[in-house]
């Protein structure tokens, strides 16, 4: 069973790169038990906000919060037991097998004596989740890159998470494993925790969110409910694209005609 949440919440972020404004002021309170998919075209900020989020990037001002506490002032053991975070594209260069890989997902919590029942569990467990208990023994580097993106997800359950941060977690997999991933991320948050991802397929984002938290330039222009945020008139002016959008039962799909001119 996952950890209980807390509110996540950002007043005020914003961080500079080299000259360059990469967020902007950025305000947000983000529920546990839900989704909350971020969107946005290239360069709009996603990928380093979920980094603030994490405490792996600090802001020039403003401030990420869990609880009501600093994430940068927790423990890093701590953070790291409360917040997952899946980056996007990781390197895993090491000939391990995938047991051992998903076993890192419960490095804090594990003493001197190396891990041991309820680690063992919690990766099991995770495996079992992700569908990759079948090649556990397997070395990762000789997985192709769908079956190691599935492996990394488990590695981040493993920890049980209170929060999983996921930057892009769909790269690499086909459509299926997509889906599967995507009830994944549903059933969690149905657990209580608070479930975070970047994506860039609008319709696949609209059906896993509870809420979108569409960005561009740095700033968030509109956030709520998928089917509030997601208009002609956001794509328009968010992405410069001429788009329809279609509800049905199984939620919206984007409908793209071609380039704003």
């Amino acid at each position: 069973m996952l950890s209980a949440p807390d509110m996540l919440c950002v007043k005020e972020l914003s961080l500079s790169l080299s000259g360059r404004t990469i967020l902007d002021r950025i305000d947000l309170d983000i529920p546990s038990g839900a989704v909350t998919a971020v969107i946005g075209p290239n360069g709009a900020g996603k990928s380093t906000l979920l980094a603030c989020l994490a405490g792996l990037r600090r802001p020039d001002r403003g401030e990420a919060a869990l609880g009501g506490e600093p994430v940068l002032a927790l423990n890093p053991r701590l953070r790291a037991r409360r917040l997952a975070f899946m980056e996007q594209t990781p390197e895993v260069a090491w000939p391990v097998t995938v047991r051992t890989l998903v076993g890192l997902g419960r490095t804090p919590f594990t003493g001197a004596r190396g891990p041991g029942a309820e680690d063992e569990a919690a990766v099991a467990e995770a495996m079992a989740r992700t569908g990759v208990a079948d090649f556990a023994e397997r070395i990762v580097t000789t997985l192709s890159g769908g079956e190691r993106a599935r492996v990394l997800i488990a590695r981040a359950l493993a920890g049980r998470p209170a929060w999983l941060l996921a930057d892009e977690p769909l790269t690499g997999l086909d459509i299926g494993h997509q889906l599967d991933t995507l009830t994944l991320f549903r059933r969690l948050a149905a657990e209580g925790a608070g479930v975070i991802v970047t994506l860039h397929d609008l319709t696949l984002a609209a059906r896993l969110a509870d809420r979108l938290v569409v960005m561009a330039e740095g700033r968030v222009v509109a956030a709520g409910a998928p089917q509030s945020v997601l208009t002609p008139d956001l794509l328009a002016q968010v992405y410069g694209i001429d788009a329809g959008v279609i509800a049905h039962q199984g939620g919206l799909t984007i409908d793209l005609i071609g380039r704003r001119v």
